[in-house]
């Protein structure tokens, strides 16, 4: 049976590298985005951030300004606009005034480096243009390694331990994604077990003076393997370790316990014996699905592949080629409350 009250996995990480690193500095919300292009780069951007964020239910407007180039500006140069476009951005006081460059002002030869660095130590420049190579997850790896750099003079505190806690920094949780927020309440839930807490988001949802915080963690937590080069950028910059992915699958929830107990050293077991526990009173809460007969729309990596064969397994479902279509979330849901959403969805598609 074909089901039709189900979306299919959008992927809300395509698009060019602009795109990828607008999801990060617009989430720094005390910040101006200045994007050096004709208009069109910017409204086209500005449109899919703001739908994108109404849809997950975020009514903050993303702070986006054009230095708008005209047919002239492409021909004779654009530095003269993304000049004067700074001086705009600066008269609203922004914390910091983030410049992305577009593909045309690249093509052009536009040194939008250097006018950045003459405009003060608030203009930061992340380079983004996609005809140069790239997409989506490198505009995003950039802005993060590029925001990063801009406090290398900091230094880390050496007492990393709070009250007794170890604190960490989440990296490069996905904005744009539908569970952001039921994802980052998971993995605090994952790492109370272990006695830590979170430190920062870096970057989501913060503050120009947040970015202060970010080498008083005793490591990091990536969002997902594809952000090792930003991992191990900070491992440089700030001596900080790092847990390469947040917990995929029932067992790879487990292992993300492990992983963690292990950099942070901190005991594991009992946290490894109560998430057991947990996760298998929540596969018994769903062994009414034993015996359904699904098909799944995937477009998963090999990880998610191998979570999504364990959860059919542990509840009984049959794959067959005639079975109920059931879309196969992209990316896949973060440990076991996540897993257990998706649970609750495929059953209401199954009655």
């Amino acid at each position: 049976m074909s089901l039709k009250t189900l979306p299919l996995p959008i992927s809300r990480t395509g698009g060019c590298t602009l795109t990828g690193a607008l999801a990060v500095t617009t989430s720094i919300t005390d910040s101006v985005t200045l994007i050096h292009g004709p208009d069109g780069c910017a409204h086209h951007n500005f449109s899919l951030l703001h739908a994108t964020l109404l849809d997950n239910g975020n009514v903050r407007i993303p702070h986006i300004m054009s230095s708008g180039l005209m047919e002239e500006d492409i021909i004779f140069g654009g530095e003269p606009s993304l000049a004067r476009a700074i001086i705009r951005a600066c008269e609203e006081q922004p914390r910091m005034i983030f410049v992305l460059s577009t593909c045309i002002t690249d093509t052009i030869g536009d040194d939008v480096k250097g006018i950045c660095s003459d405009s003060g130590a608030n203009v930061l420049y992340i380079p983004t243009s996609g005809f140069f190579g790239g997409q989506f997850e490198d505009g995003f790896s950039n802005a993060l390694i590029t925001i990063a750099q801009s406090v290398a003079g900091r230094k880390r505190c050496e007492n990393l331990v709070n009250d007794g806690e170890v604190r960490v920094n989440l990296i490069g949780e996905k904005n744009l994604e539908y569970e952001v927020e039921q994802n980052f309440d998971e993995i605090c839930r994952l790492l109370s077990l272990l006695g830590v807490s979170v430190n920062i988001r870096y970057v989501h949802e913060i503050r120009t003076d947040d970015l202060d915080n970010l080498p008083l963690a005793g490591f990091n937590i990536l969002r997902e393997p594809s952000l090792a080069a930003v991992g191990k950028q900070l491992q440089g910059q700030f001596g900080m370790p790092y847990v390469d992915s947040f917990p995929i699958g029932l067992q790879g929830t487990l292992q993300f316990l492990r992983n963690t107990a292990r950099i942070a050293g901190a005991p594991c077991d009992d946290a490894v014996r109560s998430e057991t526990e947990f996760q298998q009173s929540m596969v018994d809460e769903f062994l009414d699905l034993a015996g359904n007969k699904v098909h799944f729309i995937s477009q998963g990596y090999p990880c998610e592949s191998a979570a999504l064969d364990e959860i059919v397994r542990r509840t009984g479902l049959c794959c067959q080629e005639d079975g109920t279509d059931l879309p196969a979330p992209v990316p896949f849901p973060i440990g076991t409350a996540g897993i257990r959403r998706m649970l609750h969805r495929w059953r209401r598609a199954l009655s």
